[in-house]
């Protein structure tokens, strides 16, 4: 891991990482470089930065200053060697499983990833001759016996995505690298604030920046943050594969990271408040948010965890027609896919996390069809519960 400067805080640093010093002519916000390609007057120079000896860009497919920036402050958010972006989360997601993975080699990861990540283990990689076995996601005795048997990649999520079910991090990564396993987490849940799993013996940690990162629901874009010589080969499959964040949505990440600890500290506490209120109200059936103390994964989410997230998912007793109904009956939210928003975004998996996968399959998942998940925003919490108490009244 990277070295880094444990007096400085988070918000601090994704204020200032990459932008220390004046920009050009004086400018002190990070300027949005559109340019595709860039001129050299030496030769010599420009075949120095072509080879990657030297410092600059040649073509922004490659690299580009604005997104340069973006990938810095990413880089010491998760306290890593190395960082490199991608236009959607799903690309870096996708980007790093090719990049590292290839015919005859073996994959464990847990059965309740993200409905794209779980399209890709079960239908796209096994084209590839990739062996991938899905486990029971918090059975941690299956997960380590499963990589026993031989493991190239361990792919964790945690918090999962809609159930919030907790993984150790530290206990599977350190099973992952007794077979020589690249141990890769999913932090999009948890972001920089409240998470570091390198820190935890990760080899990589990767995000759609899309969610608490942009924390606006105007920018798509992923990262991939951790061991240089792991990120190299993923850029240089990224480079040609062309999945490249582009200047212009890099700009709007750069300004977003920059209230990120302010956000998600704020969406910390309205999801634990929000999580409180729905446990003592009868309509709801039963509550997943790793901050209550009577969660399955509390012990371990207090443990590694520096805050429980902004995302409750709960069950409604009855069926479609009371999530319909309550859906309907909501004032503040959005009934609309994605989550990490400065508002309140809300929606059952059939139509956001697991749309990709038929009833069934979200059903073998344990993702109940009546459940919602809630991507708390940062309204006043006061408001939200009486936003939702009248629409489950």
């Amino acid at each position: 891991m990277a070295e880094r400067e444990k007096n400085i805080g988070p918000g601090t640093r994704a204020v200032w990482s990459g932008e220390e010093g004046l920009g050009w002519q004086g400018a002190t916000q990070v300027p949005v470089v559109h340019s595709v390609t860039f001129g050299f007057d030496d030769l010599d120079e420009w075949m120095e930065v072509g080879a990657g000896r030297a410092p600059g860009h040649i073509y922004s497919r490659n690299t580009n200053p604005t997104v340069e920036v973006f990938e810095e402050k990413m880089r010491q958010l998760e306290g890593a060697e190395a960082a490199t972006s991608f236009a959607t989360g799903m690309a870096a997601v996708s980007n790093t499983l090719f990049a590292l993975l290839e015919p005859g080699r073996r994959v464990v990861s847990i059965r309740d990833t993200y409905g794209g990540t779980s399209r890709i283990f079960l239908e796209f990689l096994p084209r590839y001759g990739v062996e991938v076995e899905l486990c029971p996601t918090e059975d941690h005795e299956t997960l380590e016996a499963a990589v026993e048997q031989g493991c190239d990649l361990l792919y964790l999520e945690t918090p999962t995505n809609p159930t919030m079910k907790i993984l150790d991090i530290e206990r599977l990564a350190r099973a992952g690298h007794a077979r020589g396993a690249v141990v890769v987490v999913d932090n999009t849940f948890a972001s920089p604030i409240n998470q570091s799993p390198l820190e935890m013996g990760a080899d990589l940690v990767l995000h759609s920046a899309t969610k608490f990162l942009g924390g606006h629901s105007d920018a798509m874009g992923g990262v991939v943050c951790g061991r240089e010589d792991l990120v190299r080969e993923i850029f240089r499959f990224r480079e040609i594969n062309g999945a490249t964040l582009a200047a212009p949505v890099a700009y709007f990440l750069i300004r977003s990271l920059k209230t990120l600890e302010l956000r998600v500290l704020r969406q910390n506490e309205n999801a634990a408040g929000l999580a409180r209120f729905l446990t003592g109200h009868p309509a709801v059936e039963r509550v997943y948010f790793p901050g209550l103390e009577d969660d399955p994964g509390h012990e371990i989410a207090d443990r590694q965890m520096r805050g429980f997230g902004g995302l409750v998912s709960f069950s409604l007793r009855g069926g479609m027609d009371e999530v319909r109904s309550f859906l309907g009956g909501l004032r503040y939210a959005h009934r609309a896919a994605s989550l990490g928003s400065v508002g309140t975004l809300i929606g059952p998996p059939a139509v956001t996390s697991h749309v990709e996968l038929t009833p069934e399959a979200r059903a073998e998942l344990g993702i109940p069809e009546t459940l919602i998940r809630c991507s708390v925003g940062i309204e006043n919490l006061e408001d939200l519960i009486e936003d939702f108490r009248r629409a489950l009244d």
